[in-house]
């Protein structure tokens, strides 16, 4: 019984994330090449949750958005959004809810663990989309990394420290 609550647990909060990662992309200021959305701030809101169990959630929403669904910042949806300038990202939200919620698993009784599973989240979803929008720029890695990556920085570490108040008394 308590394996079907747990994993009932699992279900229902990551369609829960999956819904508001997609709520997060409809909240949207176009900057440069990369809007300014909430969507990070529910993936690692997700990781800090479900920890190992966060990708779910995030594959849910590539899915819903896979399906016509206009689940992608500015309405969008479909393998286009994926294969376009910030598919990077988005896919970024999958590699990196995975890698950092493994993370958090692995290493939960850590102090930092909580914090540093976010950096890594951050420097995936990061990561991955500086390098899709260098290809979508001629693979210029400078002016990808100034348009995709630098303006939103400080705004992410501000969404992961609100991510880990906001678990922190969810959690509690």
């Amino acid at each position: 019984m308590l394996q079907v609550r747990a994993r009932s647990r699992v279900i229902a909060l990551s369609s829960l994330f999956a819904a508001l990662t997609a709520i997060g992309a409809w909240i949207s200021i176009p900057i440069l090449l990369v809007p300014l959305t909430l969507q990070t701030f529910f993936v690692y809101l997700s990781v800090l949750i479900l920890r190992k169990n966060a990708f779910i959630s995030q594959a849910v929403y590539i899915l819903m958005g896979l399906a016509g669904l206009p689940v992608f910042a500015k309405g969008m949806s479909g393998y286009g959004a994926l294969l376009g300038p910030t598919g990077g990202y988005i896919i970024g939200f999958l590699v990196g809810s995975f890698a950092s919620g493994l993370f958090l698993e692995r290493f939960k009784e850590r102090k930092y663990s909580k914090p540093v599973s976010l950096a890594v989240c951050v420097s995936i979803v990061f990561g991955m989309g500086w390098a899709v929008l260098s290809y979508w720029l001629r693979w210029d890695f400078n002016l990808a990394f100034w348009s995709g990556v630098a303006p939103f920085l400080p705004g992410d570490v501000l969404k992961a420290v609100l991510a880990l108040i906001l678990a922190r008394r969810i959690v509690a």
